[in-house]
């Protein structure tokens, strides 16, 4: 049996062939993107973080509408967490922040 980077291999060429194919056919983008939402998770700098990390999770529909959001703490050498929902005023700030944001290549090397 193949070992597991051989397989992650393998599907992210059939990944990357599939969303080839989408860039070049707006009606394939269409469907294929019908069937999944997109998941964020931002982590947030601390000094120490074998002793603090904290995060933002957020899960989209396939039209971009927030299903879930929600903060995460913890306190990593204690395998301690807490899981907070995130509210509705607060995730209106959460994308304000965010409303300039853009996807894109690191071209300064």
């Amino acid at each position: 049996m193949a070992n597991i980077e051989e397989l992650a291999e393998k599907k992210l060429k059939s990944r990357m062939t599939k969303i080839r194919k989408c860039n070049r056919e707006p009606e394939e983008k269409a469907k294929f993107s019908e069937k999944f939402g997109t998941s964020f998770e931002m982590g947030f700098y601390n000094k120490n973080p074998d002793k603090l990390t904290d995060g933002i999770t957020i899960i989209t529909s396939p039209e971009g509408k927030v299903l879930f959001a929600d903060y995460i703490y913890e306190i990593p050498e204690d395998e301690e967490y807490a899981r907070v929902p995130i509210t509705d005023k607060q995730l209106k700030s959460i994308i304000e922040f965010f409303e300039d944001f853009k996807l894109q290549l690191d071209d300064s090397e």
